[in-house]
């Protein structure tokens, strides 16, 4: 598949998720390149008269709902979410788990998730493959103060990690004001289990694992378009 195609099969899928919204519903809007294909849309829709409010889960989608004309709101006003569309950077196709958080938003994504009634996840087939925890590193967003005795107690629960830099190589800075630290695992069989472990470290402000949160996961792969649905 080129990569034209998968982008193509990307913005499908993120049509068919956007599908779902409706007039009136609170939307959590997701951040990343894939969340940005169903902002688009919902912008569009918007412009098209549909009657919506959202909560952005990063400044980055929120700059971007702004230009579309999309209202935003926040949990002073609005205390659950209808539905949230996001991107991820892993699944569990058989627990609908995940990791997120390469794209720096963890701690407002799954607070925003968390608020939600639904959660729709777009993802390409690649985010799919191989044992949860190997294809990517498991962020987990730490206070700034004595972070590197918060990445030794991480190193001590089994993992190499981090910090996450830019490419200037300084320390990267959530929109929350955080640090990142990156921390592999390898193939992750109690997910739960260890997204406990890693928040009960002090020092830890939140882990990307994020545990029974998504509802349904859209897959744009080379055979089209997937949906896999929690049972």
């Amino acid at each position: 598949m080129t990569p034209a195609e998968q982008a193509e099969l990307k913005r499908l899928a993120a049509e068919q998720a956007v599908e779902a919204v409706a007039d009136g519903m609170v939307l959590g809007l997701g951040t990343g390149s894939t969340a940005a294909l169903a902002v688009d849309a919902i912008g569009r829709r918007v412009q098209q008269g549909l009657k919506i409010v959202a909560i952005p889960t990063s400044e980055a989608t929120a700059a971007q709902s702004r230009r579309l004309g999309i209202p935003l709101v926040d949990f002073a006003d609005h205390a659950a979410v209808d539905l949230t569309i996001d991107g991820a950077d892993a699944v569990d196709r058989s627990t609908l788990n995940l990791v997120k958080g390469l794209g720096g938003a963890l701690l407002r994504e799954k607070i925003v998730a968390a608020a939600s009634k639904r959660m729709i996840v777009i993802v390409d087939e690649s985010k799919l493959q191989g044992a949860f925890g190997t294809r990517c590193p498991v962020p987990v967003e730490t206070v700034q103060f004595g972070w590197q005795a918060t990445e030794r107690r991480l190193i001590a629960l089994g993992c190499t990690t981090r910090l996450r830099r830019s490419a200037e190589g300084n320390p990267v800075i959530t929109d929350g004001g955080n640090y990142v630290i990156d921390c592999s695992f390898g193939a992750i069989a109690d997910a739960a289990g260890l997204a406990d472990r890693i928040k009960r470290e002090v020092g830890v402000v939140e882990t990307g694992l994020f545990i029974g949160l998504a509802t349904d996961i859209i897959v744009a792969g080379a055979k089209g378009v997937e949906l896999i649905r929690r049972a």
